[in-house]
């Protein structure tokens, strides 16, 4: 896997025989794969990878029409051979994406979902449970490093755990819902004192979402703590002054410096990483992405339904 501006990290997959290579997205918010159509009419397909299906003599279809609008468009969902290293999955169920929206200027051509399969757009098996299904992992169980500043630093792994990639012992944490990949926290501080997430919170580990996402009202007032002054972007001299922000989880603190949650995009320019969620919950629920993922080694234990953390090497 790769890491690009420090906002999202992408590996390679093949799909098809002779296989056809694209690059995707491991991603624990959804749980269906989905490429390019080559009948994709969308400019965003203009500069992606797209899956030619005449070219592959292992890809079928149902004879009956199946195209349902997806989030990001219109998808057609066939079945392949898909290869993601050296794990092969056939007859694996996957999205052909006829029209894809707010993808432009993207790294990467589609995604790799690895949530629950009652969490599929279609009932679809996904590919990590196809996997363990035609025996090519021995245990339920995947896991990330997501590395900073290393272009080919970022490792997610099937089937079992490499201790070399992490500090001391995993923290394991109980899904408080099998559905996300979603678990209690206790509370969000800065110096000391509460800032967010006074009374306990959901929070949801997810490789597929770059920032940090929560309520608009509490992401605002963290903003104006570490972007004082601007709604975004802050000096970049910054970075050396501001306090850690502490994700308390199951007891346990987990540290986000300012070098982590502040970062420089392209032009120079520094900005925080703490953004609103539009859609409203019932109960205070945040999204830990890649930002905070990338200081910890993250286990995603399907055979237990719990994640586990420990700070990554």
């Amino acid at each position: 896997m790769r890491n690009f501006l420090d906002l999202s990290s992408v590996g390679n997959i093949t799909i098809g025989t002779p296989a056809q290579e694209f690059q995707v997205i491991f991603d624990t918010g959804s749980s269906d794969l989905w490429v390019p159509f080559i009948f994709c009419t969308s400019p965003s397909c203009y500069t992606h990878n797209t899956f030619k299906y005449h070219e592959s003599s292992t890809y079928w279809n149902t004879h009956k029409p199946l195209n349902i609008i997806y989030e990001t468009g219109i998808m057609k969902f066939p079945y392949d051979t898909t290869w993601t290293g050296d794990l092969v999955s056939t007859d694996q169920p996957f999205g052909l994406s006829l029209e894809i929206n707010k993808f432009d200027n993207t790294p990467f051509d589609g995604l790799l979902g690895l949530n629950y399969p009652h969490m599929s757009a279609i009932g679809a098996i996904p590919i990590f449970d196809n996997l363990k299904k035609q025996g090519a992992i021995s245990e339920p169980v995947f896991a990330f490093f997501l590395s900073k500043c290393r272009v080919s630093g970022c490792v997610v792994m099937f089937g079992g755990v490499d201790k070399d990639y992490y500090q001391g012992e995993l923290n394991w944490v109980p899904l408080n819902e099998i559905a996300y990949w979603r678990i209690n926290m206790g509370h969000i501080s800065m110096k000391r004192k509460v800032i967010a997430c006074s009374r306990g919170c959901h929070v949801i580990m997810d490789t597929g979402t770059p920032v940090t996402v929560g309520p608009t009202r509490l992401v605002n007032n963290i903003q104006k703590l570490i972007t004082p002054g601007h709604r975004h972007y802050v000096s970049c001299f910054a970075i050396n002054t501001l306090p850690s922000i502490l994700f308390t989880i199951n007891g346990i603190n987990y540290p986000m410096p300012a070098q982590a949650y502040i970062l420089k995009d392209s032009q120079g320019h520094c900005f925080g990483t703490f953004k609103e969620n539009r859609v409203s919950t019932s109960t205070e629920t945040w999204i830990l992405g890649d930002v905070f993922l990338r200081l910890y080694f993250s286990v995603y234990d399907r055979g237990n339904d719990r994640i586990g953390l420990a700070p990554a090497v």
